[in-house]
């Protein structure tokens, strides 16, 4: 294992310890932020835990997270979402993970998803493949919309094109945030789909889902982009999704 991705683990068990003790917790502070979206208590603790590591390590390397912003490394930074599925942790569903990023000279090299209440981590690193729990993991090889499992966030406010695809699926679920993505990455599922996401939300699936051999992209078509949409596929589907939800 490599130095940074042996730093990246250590990174995320010190994130699990902090979200896992708190979650559950009857007494959890949870405040809405301007975008009327939740933070919890331990959604602020659990990076700055992580800016205290990264800073106290001597690599050199800054901070871009999503409670408390960026600073720092010229060259390299880790993008860090304390909680993805904060909406999930503050009402006690285990579907929540610490999503982890390295990015170097404006590339990311490194990503990790840790889902503690799930008993799953999926990482990757540019070029070395994927995997879940130690295990390599690969994308599905369903080359029909008639037999592929698609999965979204939120149907609300998805495009005309999503409906067909839900139609011509073989089946529709809405395992939503990052473990959507992670499963396509597993091959679980095929498609997956998030209207809007940021940097930090993509960073780390993005790099999983491509390294186990899938594709993603904007429903344009485009490289993913912080305020854009979000695709994540197998590779094989993934030029007739992105045609139908450009419609």
């Amino acid at each position: 294992m490599s130095e940074d991705l042996e730093f990246a683990h250590f990174l995320a068990d010190a994130a699990d310890a902090i979200t896992l003790a708190r979650f559950g917790a009857l007494d959890l502070h949870v405040e809405t932020k301007p975008d009327l979206t939740p933070v919890s208590e331990a959604d602020r603790a659990a990076e700055d835990a992580v800016r205290v590591l990264v800073a106290a390590s001597g690599r050199g390397e800054g901070v871009l997270g999503e409670e408390l912003g960026g600073h720092g490394g010229a060259g390299a930074k880790w993008i860090v979402d304390p909680i993805d599925g904060t909406k999930n942790y503050v009402r006690g569903v285990p579907v929540w993970a610490t999503l982890l990023a390295l990015q170097r000279q404006g590339e990311i090299v490194l990503g990790l998803a840790s889902a503690p209440a799930l008993g799953r981590r999926w990482w990757a690193a540019r070029g070395e493949g994927a995997f879940v729990n130690g295990e390599p993991c690969h994308v599905s090889a369903v080359a029909r919309l008639e037999d592929c499992t698609v999965s979204t966030t939120s149907a609300r406010g998805m495009p005309d094109g999503w409906r067909a695809i839900v139609e011509r699926a073989w089946s529709n679920r809405g395992f939503g945030d990052f473990w959507q993505h992670c499963l396509v990455a597993e091959g679980a599922l095929d498609v997956a789909c998030d209207r809007v996401l940021k940097l930090w939300d993509f960073a780390a699936v993005q790099l999983i889902v491509e390294e186990a051999g899938g594709r993603c992209t904007t429903f344009a078509g485009g490289p993913p982009a912080t305020d854009a949409s979000f695709v994540a596929t197998n590779g094989a589907l993934h030029d007739e999704v992105v045609s139908l939800l450009g419609v």
